[in-house]
């Protein structure tokens, strides 16, 4: 989770001067991370925030922008929490700052979603939302297959609210319920780096970008390993396939095959690795590429056709025999490693 500190911790420092922005992002944040509760009949307002950080911004937009007092406090890991938490609690006037902020209507009915006026804001009160939601309940993971930003949502309602914030950002975002638990989650790589930015986390956004590098390039340089490993397993298969089936022409023909035919086989059996080209030149005389494998093939003609006349098995036949063989033997070294 180290990546979601370091976006916490940043866009708890980020300023924002406009009194709307800052209104808009206390309300996100309130509503995702904060409750309403009834105590000797007065509607108090707490948000329960992991950092200190987060809970000492929270607790000044709530004074400087809506003028409310606010008590602050630490809760201690312990039993089902295994870390601490900071609780910002307004309880005197909470339900003129649960009103000013969307937490109840003005009928006094608690909001399920966020406040009309804030989805319907302009895009810096979006990114605002987008943040105020982030800071209460949000987290990034590591670059990779499995990148994500999720936002943990108290409702439905709450969820596709923060996916319409989000697309007013031509960010995608989509809602979804795991285990009970609604959730918005921004999946692609690009999509994660330009909402970071839209939201102001530009120094983590660069460590982000550095790590996400860094785990293309590790991948590009596995797959081109994986890559370069199949294709030796490959040239070794028809390396072993090419030589099986001169073998077997050589074995059936015996001295039938004109010599010219069986010195080409017999320079592929002896240099099974080496490319038409290459055996060309081992030729004495010297031959073409053309023409060595013309001979080659000729070979494997003549012998087939006596192995059909004997009932026997074919060179092909033969080979993939033989380069089954091999392909147990490879595999049984590999999982021997």
């Amino acid at each position: 989770m180290a990546l979601t500190a370091s976006v916490k911790e940043e866009l708890a420092h980020l300023q924002v001067r406009k009194s709307a922005v800052r209104a808009a992002e206390l309300s996100a944040l309130l509503r995702f991370a904060g409750g309403l509760h009834i105590v000797a009949g007065r509607i108090v307002v707490e948000a329960e925030l992991d950092t200190e950080s987060v809970a000492r911004r929270t607790a000044r937009t709530v004074g400087e922008v809506f003028g409310h007092e606010c008590e602050f406090g630490v809760i201690s890991g312990g039993g089902l929490r295994r870390d601490r938490t900071w609780l910002v609690r307004v309880a005197k006037d909470g339900e003129a700052l649960a009103r000013r902020t969307g937490l109840l209507d003005a009928h006094g009915r608690p909001v399920r979603g966020l406040p009309p006026t804030v989805v319907n804001g302009s895009v810096e009160e979006s990114a605002a939302v987008v943040r105020g939601a982030f800071l209460a309940h949000g987290s990034l993971t590591e670059p990779g297959r499995a990148a994500a930003m999720e936002f943990t949502c108290p409702g439905p309602e709450a969820a596709l609210a923060l996916v319409g914030s989000a697309r007013r950002l031509d960010v995608l975002a989509k809602a979804r319920q795991v285990r009970g638990v609604d959730r918005v989650v921004v999946r692609d790589g690009d999509t994660i780096a330009a909402l970071l930015t839209r939201l102001g986390a530009h120094r983590a956004l660069l460590q982000w970008e550095d790590r996400r590098m860094r785990k293309e390039v590790r991948a590009t340089a596995n797959r081109l390993a994986n890559f370069d490993d199949a294709n030796l397993r490959r040239s070794a298969q028809a390396a072993v396939t090419a030589g099986a089936k001169v073998e077997r022409a050589l074995d059936i023909l015996g001295d039938e095959a004109p010599e010219h035919l069986r010195a080409a086989g017999r320079l592929r059996v002896a240099n099974k690795q080496a490319s038409l080209d290459e055996l060309g030149r081992l030729s004495d005389p010297p031959l073409t590429k053309d023409a060595i494998a013309g001979r080659i093939r000729r070979l494997l003609a003549m012998a087939d056709r006596r192995a059909e006349e004997l009932g026997v098995a074919t060179t092909s036949e033969f080979a993939a025999h033989v380069g089954a063989e091999h392909a147990e033997q490879t595999a049984n070294g590999q999982s021997a490693e």
